[in-house]
This record gives C-alpha cells, structure tokens and sequence, in this order.
C-alpha cells in the first residue's frame, strides 16, 4: 500500500515562538495536531504527544499548554488519557462564537537519581 503523512504537530519550544499561545517561560506547548483520518485509532496522536511532552522534558520545561476547539472530542480524551488536565483559566475566544479550551500538563522533575 501507498504511505503518506499519517500526522503531524507542531511544538512550541516557549513563549518566544510566534506560535506561542502563552507568556509562561517555563511551559511549552502543542499546536496544530492533526492525524490523517486513515491513520487515526492506531496510535499516531498519542506518538506525537508523547514525543512533544519528551522534548518539552529534555528541555526543562515545567508544563505544556495547549488548546483545543469544543468539537475535538477524540483529541480531548487523549489528552486526558495521557495526564492533561482542563485548564478553563486559559480558555479563550480568538474569534466571536470559536472558544478554544485550554489543557496542562504538568510536568514532573526528572529524577536524576539523587
């Protein structure tokens, strides 16, 4: 079978990107996921959460931000299912009648086995 893109995101190192959605040195974010409809169900979404929640990790970050639009249910119980928490203090409305739903995840100091 032919293979193509089966997702993608984007990560948003800290609030000096132009993607950022917060001010919070300490938290990265997540933007844009998006898993091919052929492709969804099989782990693809939570890969690239989970390689995100990695980088934020490696790169010190204390939490991860993201938002999402009321109708992404599936993207919601990801998100929820990998240990995000809903985050209403962050909700916004960038356009009159599209709320975006904010989700956090904190993340825990790496134990450095001292």
């Amino acid at each position: 079978p032919e293979r193509g893109v089966l997702g993608g995101v984007t990560y948003v190192p800290g609030p000096e990107s132009s993607s950022a959605e917060f001010t919070d040195p300490d938290t990265a974010g997540i933007r844009m996921l998006a898993v091919s409809s052929d492709a969804q169900g099989r782990g693809v979404g939570a890969a690239l959460v989970r390689a995100c929640i990695d980088r934020a990790r490696a790169a010190g970050k204390r939490r991860i931000a993201l938002h999402s639009t009321e109708r992404m249910t599936a993207a919601h119980r990801l998100y929820l299912r990998l240990g995000f928490v809903r985050d209403e203090a962050t909700d916004w409305e960038p356009v009159p009648g599209l709320t975006l739903l904010g989700f956090r995840l904190d993340l825990a100091p790496v134990d450095e086995g001292e």
